[in-house]
């Protein structure tokens, strides 16, 4: 369940696209799992800026709420509202309709800083 494609973050945030336009930008399938059913969500509006991990939000489960974390620096571009309504998108689809907003970034090459899945896979076993 940690597709190659993506990078990640040691919060349980990933990230697609390779920083030439916006990055779309969601929870892990690990995240999703530890937090169990998820009942709210709350993002940035569109036009936010963000610093590589600053808080950009909350997702509450039945269990806890836990912060989402911006994994690069940079504006939120879109955001997707259809969780309002349905956050328990993030559960089902953690890496398609469960994504949580788009951002485009400041630096592009700041992407290559994030983990790969071989290293996130390594720290999720740890």
């Amino acid at each position: 369940m940690i597709p190659e494609d993506l990078r990640y973050t040691a919060e349980h945030e990933w990230v697609s696209g390779d920083g030439t336009g916006p990055v779309r930008v969601g929870i892990t399938h690990f995240a999703q799992d530890a937090l169990g059913d998820i009942v709210y969500v709350q993002l940035p509006e569109e036009g936010t800026e963000l610093a590589a991990g600053d808080s950009m939000g909350e997702v509450e489960s039945t269990k806890s709420v836990s912060e989402i974390y911006a994994p690069i620096a940079g504006t939120v571009v879109a955001r997707n509202d259809t969780l309002g309504d349905e956050p328990e998108l993030i559960n089902a689809e953690p890496y398609a309709a469960g994504w949580l907003v788009e951002i485009a970034p400041a630096d592009p090459a700041a992407l290559e800083g994030l983990l790969d899945a071989a290293a996130y896979q390594a720290l999720t076993e740890s």
